[in-house]
């Protein structure tokens, strides 16, 4: 998961990822409100949700690309193990990340 405040570059990162092989699918969720403390102040702002799908292996590599292209000093990047899915879709993710 990848938060981001800016729809034209989360279709950057998530194109990146894709053409690198990095990942498999990218979905970026609608506008939400994410409220957080930053610099001692809390804070409320717009952001879109990307849930990026990949294999463990590839997180690292994703990770280095993700915060060389985004634009906070410290991005949300938080991984999510898949503890059980399709057998097709889980095939379809490994055959994509494998190029």
């Amino acid at each position: 998961m990848v938060s981001i405040n800016d729809r034209v570059q989360a279709e950057v990162l998530i194109k990146a990822l894709l053409t690198a092989g990095l990942i498999a699918c990218g979905q970026c969720l609608p506008k939400m409100v994410s409220y957080y403390r930053w610099q001692d102040e809390l804070r409320g702002d717009d952001e879109y949700l990307l849930l990026l799908k990949t294999q463990k292996k590839h997180f690292s590599a994703a990770e280095q690309l993700i915060q060389k292209l985004h634009p906070y000093d410290v991005p949300e990047i938080i991984a999510v193990d898949i503890v059980a899915g399709s057998d097709d879709y889980l095939t379809w993710i490994k055959h994509e990340t494998n190029h």
